[in-house]
């Protein structure tokens, strides 16, 4: 006989909260422990050595011109698409997380949400050819969750239009597109740092190029639009990275690889003992690629489940499990785009159907194989008594 679920009275699987993410840090060793030190005795906590040879390491790694560093992912794609000049119609997906978009806005452009594919739920590239007009001038892709964009069909979309193409790639470092890392592709890649990624620096955030003007346009932009005589070229803004997020930024980049195998054979326990569940499926990547799986998220499908996803997640709370409903509700939604609402509120059915069926599991890099063995024993009690916990969620009401 299966133990009940802890929200209908057994024990709960762990006793100990077990967060969404823990940052998988390097050891505060000598190496680490002697460059803040040099901090601390020199002074210099910005505009130093270690941002320009984190900024160098990670240029070599991505196998790019240009890496620069910024002190979020969100300024670096704010600037990014200033110094490309977006305006007119950006053709975007709604499935993200609202910084993708919000830096539109910012530049005077006009977000065109269009919808995504239902295997791997990134943006797609045919809606993303039918949604083009005269007053497009550029095209902006999420590798959502760590998987990897399809670039090669946005790239041909992007050249045969005269488009720019963004590639939002918080989630991407440990992401590899047919082998290369992403980073290098369309007209620039932007990374976040943050310590829900893979490549951990506290806070901040890299913008890939090969295209030198928007390296330095990045620069400068980050400097206030100051090139250093106080002449500002144009209104930038403060968006320096310290040299303690570069230092602890150098020492996570020489875990990546190692943590984004980790997390990948993470990936494979979790679908291996999930997969047998009815009415969970899980996001599709390209067997060419590799997904950082910054992420792990699957679809909860009631009917065949026995519970929705918000009760999936209920249960597992009593567990003493977390969950995030990313990317719920989908940007178009939101309040800051009620002005355009209205156009596209039937016009993107997959991300309407995905959106609130979304649910994603506790992953790092250092998780073990009982941690995951857990989360996988909860929701299969969970299932088993469905009826039962249908019938306490709801009375509950």
């Amino acid at each position: 006989m299966v133990d009940k679920p802890a929200i209908l009275g057994g024990n709960p699987v762990f006793h100990q909260f077990i967060p969404l993410v823990q940052p998988t840090l390097p050891p505060y060793d000598d190496r680490l422990a002697c460059r803040v030190a040099e901090l601390f005795q020199t002074g210099m906590l910005t505009k130093g050595k270690y941002l320009r040879e984190f900024e160098e390491r990670v240029a070599d790694y991505l196998g790019v011109k240009h890496a620069v560093a910024v002190s979020s992912c969100t300024l670096g794609l704010l600037l990014t698409y200033h110094g490309l000049g977006l305006k007119g119609e950006v053709i975007v997906p709604s499935f993200t997380f609202m910084a993708t978009v919000h830096p539109l806005l910012w530049v005077g452009a006009e977000p065109v949400f269009v919808d995504i594919d239902p295997y791997t739920w990134n943006i797609d590239p045919q809606r993303v050819e039918a949604a083009i007009t005269e007053r497009t001038t550029a095209i902006v892709a999420v590798h959502n969750f760590g998987n990897p964009a399809p670039v090669a069909e946005l790239e041909t979309i992007a050249r045969r239009h005269g488009l720019k193409l963004i590639f939002d790639a918080a989630h991407g470092f440990g992401s590899l597109y047919r082998g290369r890392p992403v980073g290098g592709f369309g007209d620039a890649e932007v990374f976040s740092l943050s310590p829900t990624k893979l490549l951990v620096a506290g806070e901040g955030g890299i913008v890939a190029t090969n295209n030198e003007d928007l390296a330095e346009h990045i620069r400068v932009g980050r400097e206030y639009g100051n090139p250093g005589d106080y002449d500002s070229c144009f209104p930038g803004l403060n968006a320096r990275l310290p040299e303690f997020n570069a230092i602890l930024g150098l020492r996570s980049l020489e875990m990546l690889e190692e943590n984004a195998l980790r997390r990948n054979r993470v990936a494979a326990a979790f679908r291996e003992r999930l997969g047998h569940l009815p009415g969970l499926t899980f996001q599709q990547v390209h067997p060419e690629d590799r997904s950082s799986y910054k992420d792990f998220s699957l679809l909860v499908d009631e009917a065949a489940f026995g519970l929705t996803r918000d009760e999936l997640a209920l249960a597992l709370r009593a567990e003493n499990i977390d969950t995030r409903k990313y990317h719920d509700p989908p940007v178009h939604t939101h309040k800051a785009y009620r002005h355009l609402y209205e156009r596209y509120r039937d016009n993107l059915p997959i991300t309407d159907r995905i959106a609130p069926r979304s649910l994603s599991l506790p992953i790092w890099s250092h998780m073990d194989e009982a941690t995951v063995e857990g989360i996988c024993t909860a929701i299969e009690r969970i299932h088993i008594y469905a009826d039962e916990v249908k019938a306490t969620l709801r009375g509950a009401k």
